[in-house]
């Protein structure tokens, strides 16, 4: 079993020397860390959906998407089987995209309201999207050990990301979890009562710059909750609308509001 440790540690290894995006995502690419999910990935990539028979599937790892100085940074679980891990762009080419992109449309914050290939034209505007998971679980359902294994990757991002970012998103239970283990690993100091996760959620923390930031939650946009109505469109929208607003919202350097409060 010391190969199987040796795989899982390798993420966290690699991902702690990691100075820029570009190379931590061309490591995501290669990690293979995780043996039931590379194996699903790549047979998802060969036996396909018949609807995409005729289309070759990224199937590798999925990295994050959006500009390096972004404000807002969207999290969500894992690659959809026949969405990221086919197309190779996180939220794209499924119903779950089709949902997040038009409301980031409709709010500002992306330049068309689809997301279909990962050759669209699609760009996100001060907003990048990634996910806790990497590689697409079976079931939508990643094992304890592998959200484990893979959050070096999420913790590095959000690391790089940090001079810039105002506002976390998650949508969903695992990612909201995720996001607060990894601004916990990344030395940010988060309030001790924070509100269970829920749809529209939040809370405020001050970072370690000194500058306020927001963490609020989203139901995730699945079929799931999209069919049933556990989360509309307007739901949606509006947890959209707040985490945009906040993002760009005018803030004092952080000498000018310690002076104002002497």
């Amino acid at each position: 079993m010391e190969w199987l440790f040796f795989l899982r540690s390798k993420p966290r290894v690699i991902a702690k020397d990691i100075k820029s995006l570009i190379v931590l995502d061309k490591e995501i690419i290669k990690c293979s860390a995780c043996p039931r999910l590379t194996s699903w990935r790549e047979e998802v990539a060969i036996t396909k959906r018949a609807a995409y028979r005729n289309e070759d599937y990224w199937g590798k790892p999925v990295t994050g998407f959006g500009p390096s100085d972004s404000k807002l940074l969207i999290i969500g679980l894992a690659p959809g089987a026949h969405g990221a891990n086919r197309t190779g762009r996180v939220f794209t080419g499924d119903s779950s995209g089709d949902w997040l992109y038009r409301s980031l449309h409709k709010n500002g914050l992306a330049k068309i309201s689809t997301s279909l290939s990962s050759n669209d034209g699609q760009e996100l505007f001060e907003t990048r999207i990634t996910c806790a998971l990497r590689c697409a679980p079976p079931g939508n359902k990643p094992t304890t050990i592998e959200q484990q294994t893979c959050k070096s990757w999420l913790e590095a991002e959000m690391k790089l990301l940090m001079p810039t970012l105002r506002v976390f998103l998650p949508l969903g239970q695992i990612a909201w979890k995720a996001t607060i283990d990894a601004l916990l690993a990344i030395g940010e100091e988060l309030p001790r009562k924070r509100p269970k996760f829920g749809h529209g959620a939040s809370f405020n923390f001050l970072g370690r710059d000194g500058n306020t930031r927001l963490v609020i939650g989203s139901y995730h946009p699945s079929q799931q909750n999209t069919f049933t109505g556990k989360l509309t469109r307007s739901q949606l929208d509006s947890v959209v609308k707040k985490a945009g607003r906040f993002a760009h919202a005018e803030v004092a350097p952080v000498a000018q509001r310690q002076r104002q409060t002497t």
